[in-house]
């Protein structure tokens, strides 16, 4: 397993184990700080392994973080942006 893996696989387990902490602010700023984290983290699995495990990884995170992904297709539809 190369660097870029080790670390989404890093991402994944804090990114649960800071959803399983209590918070006061329903985890958001977790999220954003998973977010500004994982981008990197994707375009470096992306660069290292190929668009295949990237779009694999991207998934993975995606099923983390669904709720932020939920809002933002939300307030998209409210905007009129389909």
């Amino acid at each position: 397993m190369n660097e870029s893996l080790l670390a989404a696989c890093l991402w994944a387990i804090t990114a649960t184990v800071t959803a399983m902490l209590p918070s006061r602010d329903k985890h958001w700023r977790a999220a954003y700080l998973l977010i500004a984290i994982g981008i990197p983290i994707l375009g470096y699995v992306t660069y290292q392994n190929g668009p295949w495990v990237g779009l694999v990884v991207l998934a993975a995170g995606a099923s983390i973080l669904r709720w932020p992904l939920i809002h933002l297709w939300r307030w998209a539809r409210r905007r009129g942006v389909r």
